[in-house]
């Protein structure tokens, strides 16, 4: 039996508990049995949480790029790897071959040592959805230097803050991007940026949207043309385990990004094995992750997860409601996709909508469905699963984080019985606990506590770039000898997990402490709710009490409004108890968001406690006016 590739529960248990065991064992199996090592480890695994220093395979040589393209050309060469859905769906969709991305790879990463690019040299790509994101990643890991994505709806302000805490030495991007009907100026916001980095050597610059833009003499530089130039042959640059593949940045509740660093032999293995098996991929399998390349998720699981089990891994540059919102089913239709993987914010949005969009379309094809970046709400997990999955195909609620590198805790689909909104449970090599707030490990079932990680997987960050020290006292300094997660989580009588939000979501009301997860999902079961975020804010009596930011599917009047507050209350009462009603409604047009649709708290916590003049730096936000909007409308 390969312990590669689960596919009963009975096997799930047999292969957890020789994971948990012996994780040395356990993690060396899967890695020899199914990569290229240009040497083989002296030592599986180090560690020690207190310092923290984490070290897997320690001693091997590797490139992950060889493993996510060389080793499949025999086998796979004619495969599709990456499928290129452009913004409008009247443009072709472009298919590129394992053995076209080998030399898409190979002379970009040519163009990349031409510029003077070497091994542990930082590269901040900055570009839309397009192939040459994926591309020009892989290209740089082909050389040994280590890519840093930014997502290209970050503003100056972000982009210039990333590049200058890495010393990036050169800035890929492009003329523009497409969202919907929209174009983006993004070489514009690119040389904005580049005002605060004068040390940027040199700026390469794709053409997307054939936009008349400014190229600086000696800076910048026409991609393409050096492309052409550029030899389809580039020899692997041969890795230690423990190099940096890439720094990707997280915003902490409070300070500066954190450049999380990835290392090259782990990370390598855990996306690999979770992708195979949270997926259930199949050879001939048509893969779709809806997510930025930006994000940690399009990292794991758009570019390297897939690519490193030669699937085909679908791209999409488009927006779900452009041309209209029947854009997601009619891109699964038309490339018979299998596995489904997207966020709880996009399926809210897409259930608001008339159900005609989804239903003139084939989705028989979908075999698995995915929601990630949140906790799923149990009235959209039952929107998605009837209506996307026909009740057919298994959700699968995975959490993770960037920290992380790949999904931790998730149901395997056809393996793990399913329950809406709990991720259920640990995938193998992970071994989660629950800790109270006085550093007690919580045992038992039908607990919650706060989410920790007593055990290293190979996917697990190694630092914070530059500062070691703020990686240590953020993620290891809560609980001896644990990664804490910043979340708290519910473990029910059968040992599944839920995950109730982020630990500064939890409210102390009255010395109750109430999760806001299970609040905003009792709400948002009401039919006339689109959406809700609940914060503290401080009260004379209570300590704290709950403000409710809440989006309507359809606005009404004040009379109208008033009775949903009653509703609302209501519920809560029932579902939760009294403790958990709401002191301040409030009824927005839109909730502030990030470009990847995470509601920004930070921001209605400040709002609610009237501290407007602390919301910081809101230019990342999806929609900056959204915030004002709703400052207006406080109350008080």
């Amino acid at each position: 039996m390969s312990n590669y590739h689960i596919k009963s529960l009975e096997e799930y248990f047999k292969v957890y508990r020789h994971s948990i065991r012996e994780p040395e064992i356990f993690w060396s199996e899967i890695a020899e049995e199914h990569f290229t090592w240009r040497k083989g480890w002296d030592n599986v695994l180090e560690w020690d949480f207190g310092k923290p220093e984490i070290k897997w395979f320690e001693g091997s040589k590797l490139n992950i790029t060889e493993n996510c393209i060389d080793r499949h050309l025999l086998a796979k060469g004619d495969r599709t790897a990456i499928l290129f859905e452009p913004n409008d769906p009247d443009d072709e969709a472009e298919h590129i071959s394992y053995s076209e991305l080998h030399k898409r790879v190979n002379k970009f990463a040519n163009v990349l040592k031409d510029q003077g690019v070497g091994k542990g040299d930082r590269v901040c790509i900055y570009l839309p959805m397009i192939p040459e994101l994926a591309v020009s990643m892989l290209a740089c890991a082909r050389i040994g230097a280590i890519h840093s994505v930014v997502f290209a709806g970050f503003s100056s302000k972000a982009l210039s803050t990333r590049i200058k805490d890495c010393d990036a030495k050169i800035v890929i991007t492009s003329d523009g991007s497409y969202r919907g009907q929209k174009t983006i100026d993004l070489k514009g916001i690119v040389d904005k940026a580049m005002k605060e980095c004068p040390d940027v050597e040199s700026v390469l610059v794709a053409k997307r949207i054939k936009s008349d833009i400014r190229m600086e003499k000696g800076r910048d530089k026409w991609l393409q043309p050096l492309l052409d130039e550029a030899s389809d042959e580039c020899e692997i640059e041969v890795m230690d385990a423990e190099d940096p593949l890439f720094i990707l940045y997280t915003s902490g509740s409070t300070g500066k990004p954190k450049g999380m660093v990835h290392t090259s032999a782990g990370y390598m293995v855990y996306t690999a094995y979770t992708f195979k098996n949270v997926f259930q991929y199949q050879n001939d399998d048509v893969y779709w992750c809806t997510a930025d390349i930006g994000w940690i998720t399009g990292h794991s699981y758009i570019v390297y997860g897939p690519l490193l089990n030669g699937a085909t891994s679908v791209m999409f540059e488009g927006v779900p409601n452009y041309p209209d919102f029947s854009r997601f089913w009619e891109v699964v239709e038309k490339h018979k996709v299998n596995q489904f993987y997207t966020a709880p914010t996009a399926i809210r949005a897409l259930a608001k909508e008339n159900l005609s969009y989804l239903e003139k379309h084939d989705l028989s094809s979908l075999k698995v469905l995915g929601t990630v970046g949140e906790p799923i709400n149990e009235e959209a997990w039952h929107w998605y699963n009837d209506n996307v999955g026909n009740k057919n195909s298994p959700i699968v609620d995975t959490w993770w984080q960037t920290e992380t590198g790949g999904i931790m805790i998730s149901p395997i689909p056809y393996v793990t019985p399913t329950i809406p909104t709990f991720a259920t449970l640990p995938l193998p090599g992970v071994k989660p606990t629950l800790m109270d707030e006085n550093g007690n490990e919580i045992k038992g079932n039908q607990v919650e506590g706060r989410l920790c990680i007593k055990h290293p997987w190979p996917g697990i960050a190694r630092t914070i770039w530059g500062n070691h020290e703020r990686f240590k006292s953020t993620y290891f300094s809560a609980y001896e000898n644990m990664y804490f997660t910043g979340d708290g989580a519910r473990r029910d009588a059968t040992g599944y997990y839920r995950i109730t939000g982020r630990v500064d979501d939890v409210v102390i009301v009255s010395g109750h402490n109430l999760g806001t997860a299970p609040i905003e999902d009792s709400i948002n079961e009401h039919p006339a709710v689109a959406e809700s975020a609940i914060v503290g804010f401080p009260h004379e009596l209570k300590g704290n009490a709950l403000y409710g930011f809440i989006t309507l599917k359809e606005t009404g009047e004040s009379r109208v409004q008033d009775n949903l507050r009653k509703e609302i209350n209501q519920i809560l009462s029932e579902h939760i108890g009294p403790i958990a009603k709401l002191d301040k409604i409030q009824f927005c047009e839109a909730l502030p968001k990030t470009r990847s649709g995470k509601i920004m708290r930070r921001i209605l916590r400040k709002i609610a406690s009237n501290k407007t003049d602390q919301l910081g730096d809101v230019s990342t936000l999806q929609d900056p006016e959204v915030v004002e909007k709703i400052i207006e409308g406080r109350i008080v």
